[in-house]
């Protein structure tokens, strides 16, 4: 009995409930920002139990909307959570929410994309990146426009050690398009194999919960939603830097019906390419008449480790893009030497050796 009457301390008091709050402010989910509300309390627990504990918790929600995910987290008994909103219809809503969950709730307006947070949580609940996870959250049912651009953020944000990962192995549940959560979850061999699929598996241990019929969101989107929970990995799969590995997988993945030398090829000038390739291939010692699905973790470590090699003994290989030259070419007519076509733009600094 002691322990149910602590746990019902955690319970919000009596509210407007999420539906009420959406007629109150007079709020529509807009389409163009690819907002779907999730209403149904039954589900946003589940999103939060697929969490694990979050008993004293510290939690970051992102795009918390009407509040109905920020509801269940709160129930959860939360110490603390920090929602960033970038719609200012629903900051009145949430800060209604505050004011019934004093001292555990804190409104940020703003972007995601750019909010720090890496300053939005006490340095005391960090944990060393060998050890467990530090008891810190992220949580959100994304607008489906920001998935891409944020899970890759948050990917690069893993490998660096910095945002939200500057505390330790922060964990992430998130909701995404079905076809999109079945992107970062999928097998070596499997049709959905992706850039997405090796970019979250090279850095974390992904696990697909459960879907949400489309039918359960207002709008109803005309897809399902899956939800996906991440925990970053202590050591990366592969040990290089993550740009370097987001151009090699960018370029293998562009041509994925075709052997993945095609894509390969892609990272070098005219001049050099099927030298270099060659020479690539043979260092990874990965068959180049393999599909880009077909390849393994492992596999593509090889290559990252022999493209890695390359760029440290040819200055500027890495700063190389093919669409670069071919427009160059397009507005010159001129073929560009090797040494040209490596200075043309530059995609941030090569990696150390």
């Amino acid at each position: 009995m002691a322990a149910s009457g602590k746990l019902a301390s955690f319970r919000l008091p009596p509210l407007p409930t999420v539906g009420e709050l959406i007629k109150l402010y007079n709020l529509r989910a807009e389409r163009q920002l690819s907002q779907n509300f999730l209403l149904d309390l039954r589900l946003t627990d589940k999103i939060v139990r697929h969490a694990g504990s979050l008993r004293d918790a510290h939690v970051c929600e992102v795009g918390p909307g009407p509040g109905g995910l920020t509801r269940s987290i709160l129930n959860a008994g939360v110490a603390d959570l920090l929602v960033v909103e970038k719609d200012t219809r629903f900051i009145p809503g949430l800060k209604l929410l505050s004011e019934a969950a004093p001292g555990r709730l804190r409104v940020v307006h703003g972007d995601i994309l750019t909010h720090r947070t890496d300053r939005g949580f006490p340095a005391n609940i960090s944990k060393p990146w060998e050890e467990d996870p530090p008891n810190l959250h992220i949580i959100g049912n994304l607008p489906f426009n920001v998935s891409t651009p944020l899970i890759i953020k948050w990917l690069e944000n893993i490998a660096n050690r910095t945002g939200p990962f500057s505390y330790g192995r922060t964990r992430l549940t998130l909701t995404f398009q079905k076809e999109f959560a079945e992107r970062l979850t999928a097998s070596t061999r499997s049709k959905q194999r992706s850039r997405l699929s090796v970019m979250a598996q090279y850095l974390c241990t992904v696990h697909n919960c459960f879907t949400i019929p489309g039918r359960a969101f207002v709008p109803s989107p005309q897809v399902d939603v899956g939800v996906v929970h991440f925990t970053p990995l202590v050591q990366p799969q592969i040990q290089q830097p993550f740009k370097l590995v987001e151009k090699l997988v960018r370029n293998v993945f562009q041509f994925r019906r075709k052997h993945c030398h095609k894509g390969i090829e892609m990272l070098f000038p005219t001049a050099c390419r099927a030298e270099l390739t060659e020479e690539m291939m043979q260092k990874a010692d990965v068959d180049p008449t393999l599909r880009p699905t077909e390849l393994t973790i492992p596999q593509i470590r090889a290559l990252a480790d022999a493209y890695a090699h390359l760029c440290t003994r040819e200055p500027g290989l890495f700063s190389y893009e093919f669409r670069e030259e071919n427009r160059l070419k397009h507005l010159t007519g001129q073929r560009k030497t090797p040494i040209d076509a490596f200075t043309d733009t530059p995609t941030g600094a090569p990696p150390s050796p």
